[in-house]
């Protein structure tokens, strides 16, 4: 069983544009590309569980047990803990209030055909803002993209830099921040800070994309499985050690690659300490782990 609280993919699912997966020369959507392996799952026979929300967990004997947002329980011999990030929020005044109505964390395909022929800023420096900024392109009148640090190159891939420099509508505004947003009831302005020259200018625009950063969603976590100090998932080899074992493990065998201290629970993808933040490393971790879960069910039996 699948559990899934929002969109299929998760941050993969919403991104706009992804080039660099195997097999796909010509790239595609993370929303084609989630709906895929959806399908795939179903077709190996996965019950998917959607929308629906983990909030807890709870170890009787053999049995783990996942606690549903409506309260119900779910009972499993071995639990795969993949869920991923959710966005950083942007703290600056007004943009509570304006949020889903011009102001938007993430991306997605419905929301670009909005912005046709509009001015569209976006927020960030690294890969998902850039691939964002190539999509907007193809819709909006004009792309700024808004970056705090002084390029490019020290967060984003080469093919994308070089991508967004070929597209004309898509201006690169380095050493730039959004400082407040400005709208009755939708987005109509923005202030910009320049770090640069010290200048703040105010500029009109219904449509605010941003990109910066993300946190592991392990709060539900917190107290019951060991996590680094941003949230981040600790396993195998990384867990805190209390000799040659990890502290709290109980079975006379080492932990696997991808397992918690609690035997049975597994982590995988960006929700991971120390994984890498691509889509194919994801599918890597997941497909290691189904390993791993065989030998641990088979131990158990």
């Amino acid at each position: 069983m699948l559990v899934e609280r929002s969109a299929p993919g998760g941050q993969a699912g919403m991104s706009s544009r992804i080039e660099n997966y195997l097999g796909f020369p010509a790239g595609l959507t993370g929303a084609d590309l989630a709906r895929r392996a959806f399908d795939q799952a179903k077709r190996f026979g996965a019950e998917i569980l959607s929308p629906q929300e983990a909030v807890g967990l709870r170890v009787d004997g053999p049995y783990r047990f996942i606690k549903l947002r409506d309260g119900n329980e779910i009972s499993c011999h071995a639990l795969l803990i993949a869920s991923g990030l959710s966005w950083k929020k942007l703290n600056i005044p007004g943009i509570e209030r304006l949020q889903e109505a011009g102001v938007y964390y993430g991306s997605s395909m419905a929301e670009a055909r909005l912005c046709s022929g509009e001015d569209v800023f976006v927020v960030g420096g690294a890969n998902s803002a850039g691939q964002a900024a190539v999509y907007f392109a193809q819709f909006a009148r004009s792309v700024t993209m808004l970056v705090r640090a002084d390029s490019l190159e020290k967060s984003m891939s080469q093919y994308l830099i070089e991508q967004i420099r070929e597209v004309p509508n898509i201006r690169v505004q380095t050493g730039s921040e959004v400082v407040e947003v400005h709208g009755d009831g939708h987005l109509e302005s923005i202030t910009i800070a320049n770090s640069a020259t010290d200048s703040l200018r105010t500029e009109s625009t219904s449509a605010l994309f941003i990109f910066i950063g993300a946190v592991p969603c392990t709060a539900w976590l917190r107290g019951l499985l060991p996590m680094d100090e941003r949230g981040y998932l600790l396993t195998g080899a990384l867990l805190p050690r209390d000799g040659d074992r990890p502290k709290g493990w109980k079975e006379e065998r080492d932990p696997f690659i991808f397992e918690s201290i609690i035997p049975g629970i597994f982590a995988a993808g960006d929700t991971r300490h120390s994984s890498i933040k691509r889509v194919a490393s994801a599918v890597g971790e997941g497909s290691i782990t189904v390993q791993m879960v065989h030998q641990y069910l088979g131990k158990v039996k």
